[in-house]
């Protein structure tokens, strides 16, 4: 392992209408390294042979199943949430690499599905127009996709119950089990478009949404022991929690490990956006209690109670989600000890996808393998998805700017 000499601290004011912070990005001395150029070279790879195969543009990527090497794909449908992710994956591809190429196939990926940003069916608007959108205001400059993406929050804030405190998940008629107000852990994901949004021309009510929805969460969501519930259920008209359920997990009351990670990273973002640091507190402690609830290898099972059974798949997509969020929150803490303990997390957290134990080179046509979307639900067990392939070169583009920082 090379020893990195010296720190060097890039540190930077922002303003933020609750508090000014300091951002710190120093190097460490004592750093896990990995051979990022190799990690990023194999995803391009990757995507060289997957992106010849993938010329539906009505569809998308979703998974690859185990017995299998070609990705599945699935309609762009409004009812279905992942169609940003592909698109994601290419904006994130052309960051990278720098190749024209990437560039121009992220945008014919991505505006295929413009109309997405009148949903208000659903919270996944999110997930589906900013890996795509969003990253194509902010990587490929099309300052075109501003008022599509300031459409789409709107479509999200919509769903905002201001009596509860929270934004509306899911819709009772597609999830019977529940018949009143529903917020899941995942939703804290979809809040990076309204903060997006306030800070880009639209309304300012976005932003008061988002810290809302995140307080009500922080408050209600989370166990004594900083893990957390899947699913609540809320009374429409006082707010009053009347269930916790999970929909993914193993129990009601287990510890679904992507919806630990969704807290981790939902958290990370918000305290980004608003620089409060009561969030920043927050997710050090739920970001703490993941760790401490991993394997050696960095990668959890699809439950972590379900952890101690080996025959029990696991969950690269979980892993993927906490390595990118690591790496921001690694330059948002002040105190050194937790810069560098963060930043390794990530680190060998990457460098265990990269791994043969979890990279599909040579393999499939996927970046990763074994992850599991809803083993409770009986499908997507053990296979590659297209988010933990998204969430994965998400972190290594983030990995490869720390660096050139560094």
């Amino acid at each position: 392992m090379l020893l990195l000499i010296g720190l060097i601290s890039f540190v930077g004011c922002k303003n933020s209408n609750k508090t000014n912070k300091t951002e710190t990005i120093s190097v460490s001395e004592n750093t896990i390294d990995i051979d990022l150029q190799k990690q990023i070279n194999d995803c391009i790879n990757q995507l060289e042979i997957a992106v010849p195969k993938l010329t539906d543009l009505t569809k998308h990527p979703r998974l690859i199943d185990t017995d299998s090497t070609e990705w599945k794909q699935v309609n762009n449908h409004k009812l279905i949430w992942t169609s940003g992710f592909y698109p994601g994956v290419l904006w994130y591809a052309y960051n990278v690499t720098g190749n024209k190429r990437w560039k121009d196939e992220a945008i014919k990926r991505t505006e295929v599905f413009e109309d997405f940003k009148n949903i208000t069916e659903h919270h996944d608007i999110g997930f589906m127009m900013f890996p795509a959108y969003g990253l194509g205001y902010q990587i490929g400059d099309k300052k075109e996709y501003k008022d599509i993406l300031l459409t789409s929050a709107a479509s999200l804030a919509s769903r905002f119950n201001p009596k509860v405190g929270t934004i509306r998940s899911w819709s009772n008629k597609m999830h019977p089990r529940w018949q009143q107000h529903i917020t899941i852990i995942d939703n804290m994901l979809n809040l990076e478009l309204l903060f997006w949004a306030a800070k880009n021309g639209g309304d300012k009510k976005f932003y008061d949404i988002a810290v809302k929805h995140s307080e009500t969460t922080m408050k209600n969501h989370f166990r004594d022991d900083l893990t957390s519930w899947h699913v609540l259920e809320y009374d429409s008209i006082n707010g009053n929690i009347l269930n916790r359920h999970t929909k993914q997990g193993y129990a009601d009351d287990s510890r679904w490990s992507r919806g630990q990670a969704w807290g981790v990273y939902g958290y990370i973002m918000v305290y980004k956006e608003t620089k409060d640091k009561k969030f920043l507190d927050f997710a050090k402690k739920i970001t703490d209690k993941y760790l401490d609830l991993l394997p050696e290898d960095m990668v959890p099972a699809w439950d972590f109670d379900v952890q101690n059974d080996p025959k029990e798949e696991k969950d690269a997509s979980a892993a993927a989600i906490v390595a990118s969020a690591l790496l921001d929150l690694s330059t948002l803490v002040e105190d050194k000890a937790d810069q560098d303990r963060y930043y390794n997390a990530a680190v060998k957290m990457l460098k265990s996808l990269g791994s043969e134990n979890y990279s599909a080179v040579g393999k499939a046509d996927s970046f990763l393998l074994h992850s599991t979307g809803a083993k409770s639900l009986g499908h997507e067990i053990d296979v590659a998805l297209i988010y933990a392939d998204y969430y994965y070169i998400e972190a290594l583009s983030r990995l490869k700017k720390l660096k050139a920082k560094k």
